[in-house]
């Protein structure tokens, strides 16, 4: 197969870069996405909203918060890119094309939401289920362009490399079990995050860290890879992915309590209080879960605001507490800290450009610099928006012919691995990530997970070899290796910052310096 551009996933970011392009009739774009539901994507499990410009807001007011809450390590640069053309393209892609109906008030002004960190009111939303609507109508949007042809159940193996320049990927077709090449002139990667490596996370089956994983291996540049956010609040359930309890709730006026009903964020942050900024919320839930043996903390939205509130603004909560036997409208709910966001990943221009040529990032997979150390609330769907839009600008103004290698024949494998195995190993990873390179790290540890996951990764590696590929087993490597990326960028930085916390180190940053994104 062959396309001017192939995007890999179609979240906000890929869906966003598709329709850009798509307007030039001539431009074939394919986009695929290893769900055999092409909605599900990181993007559809976002509920907290979207960062609009609120009333008494301003690009520069948007730019210092998001510069506090990275914890000094964003770019201003790209905080100013997203906080100048982000706004205008919610309107003009979202509302005005894809037609998002965001909430309004009686007057049919937009409902503004606070969040942690934020100086005004700024977020909009629909109800605590943003992401799917946004999901929804970007996918109908791009079912209505022809030269869009969007492949689902099709997982990415690897990168193509001729050269210097990346010419597309090999993928496999999870129906088939055939691994095909798809050559492009440009390819974009927009994968999403990398929350599965971690025994408890917000994100979907499918945030492997595969993005992550094949630019490496390709030999593209990664950055700030141990700045993972670790959302504070996600409903404690059972299983890996726990929904998330959105930012907007303790926004509306939620407590955290311990188990004795008290409340303790006046311990960690009394300024700010359950408004601070995610990693010191995250911590202050981890220590008092650590201090008293409880695998648990409590957040209380109901004796705040009314049961008619609740519901009508925050459903997802209900219902998804509805499911444990709890009445969100009545009692407080059990929540614990998951892995959420990955502020680093591909390192990108301000185009989405990746130090490989004919390869671009965009969204959660890449590092912007935006982030920083900690991401602002209601960032992400507004940077996969604003890089999806920008990274298709400037492959519209920059045309480059198709190039493919020459494909040989290939003996592959037959063998199988056994699912039990498999899930062996991703048990192995996830609870070498959460102990050794979770909320509060140490070096001895991080050092035991470099090497744990080492050996892990020649296991798998052998596997490959040896058996057939399938989406599980693709989706371990890369996970094995982001994991290991992780630990290591973790353990070389020696002075806590953000979601990076070292326990052993004498040095918290302040967060004031401007700084330019580190390769790990």
């Amino acid at each position: 197969m062959q396309a001017d551009t192939l995007i890999v996933g179609c979240g906000i970011a890929g869906a966003a870069a598709a329709l850009r392009l798509s307007e030039n009739p001539q431009h074939h774009i394919i986009i695929l996405t290893r769900a055999a539901n092409p909605d599900d994507s990181n993007t559809r499990y976002a509920q907290g909203g979207i960062v609009v410009r609120g009333i008494g807001d301003s690009p520069e007011l948007l730019v210092k918060d998001i510069l506090y809450a990275g914890a000094g390590l964003s770019s201003r640069k790209a905080a100013y890119i997203l906080a100048s053309e982000g706004p205008g393209l919610v309107q003009s892609l979202l509302v005005d094309r894809c037609g998002v109906q965001f909430d309004r008030a009686e007057d049919g002004q937009p409902v503004y939401g606070l969040e942690a960190a934020h100086s005004v009111r700024r977020i909009v939303h629909v109800s605590d289920k943003t992401g799917e609507a946004i999901a929804r109508q970007l996918l109908l949007a791009m079912q209505e362009r022809p030269n869009i042809t969007l492949l689902t159940d099709y997982t990415a193996v690897d990168l193509l490399r001729l050269d210097t320049a990346c010419i597309g990927a090999s993928v496999l077709n999870n129906a088939s079990s055939d691994i095909e090449n798809i050559f492009a002139a440009q390819t974009i990667l927009a994968t999403g995050g990398l929350g599965q490596i971690y025994l408890h996370t917000t994100n979907p089956a499918g945030a492997r860290g595969d993005g992550i994983a094949m630019a490496q291996r390709i030999g593209a540049e990664i950055a700030n890879l141990e700045f993972v956010q670790f959302h504070p609040t996600a409903l404690y359930t059972p299983g890996v992915m726990k929904p998330l309890v959105s930012e907007a709730v303790r926004g509306e006026g939620a407590i955290l309590l311990n188990h004795d009903r008290q409340r303790f964020m006046a311990k960690y942050a009394p300024e700010h209080m359950e408004l601070a900024p995610r990693d010191v919320v995250a911590r202050a839930i981890h220590t008092e879960m650590a201090e008293t043996g409880q695998a648990h903390m409590l957040l209380d939205i109901a004796s705040q605001r009314s049961p008619d509130f609740i519901r009508e603004h925050f459903p997802a909560l209900v219902e998804n507490a509805a499911l444990m036997g709890i009445d969100a409208t009545r009692d407080p709910v059990p929540v614990v800290p998951a892995a959420h966001y990955s502020c680093g990943g591909v390192r990108v221009d301000d185009w989405g450009r990746t130090t490989i040529r004919g390869l671009f990032a965009i969204g959660e997979v890449s590092c912007t610099g935006l982030h920083g150390a900690n991401r602002l609330a209601s960032t992400s769907l507004l940077e996969g928006l604003v890089w999806g839009d920008r990274a298709a600008r400037y492959i519209s103004l920059s045309p480059r012919k198709i190039k493919s290698a020459p494909v040989s024949d290939q003996v592959l494998p037959t063998e199988s691995i056994a699912q039990t195995q498999i899930d062996e190993a991703w048990q192995m990873l996830r609870r070498t990530m959460w102990n050794n390179v979770g909320i509060v790290r140490t070096d001895l540890p991080l050092r035991d997970a470099e090497n744990n996951l080492a050996q892990l990764s020649i296991l798998i590696d052998t596997w490959l070899t040896h058996a057939q590929a399938t989406d599980a087993l693709i989706g371990l490597r890369n996970a094995v290796q982001t994991g290991y990326l992780v630990a290591t960028a973790a353990r070389k930085n020696h002075q806590s910052r953000g979601a990076h916390y070292r326990a052993d180190s004498q040095t918290m940053l302040e967060q004031t310096s401007d700084e330019r994104i580190r390769v790990s």
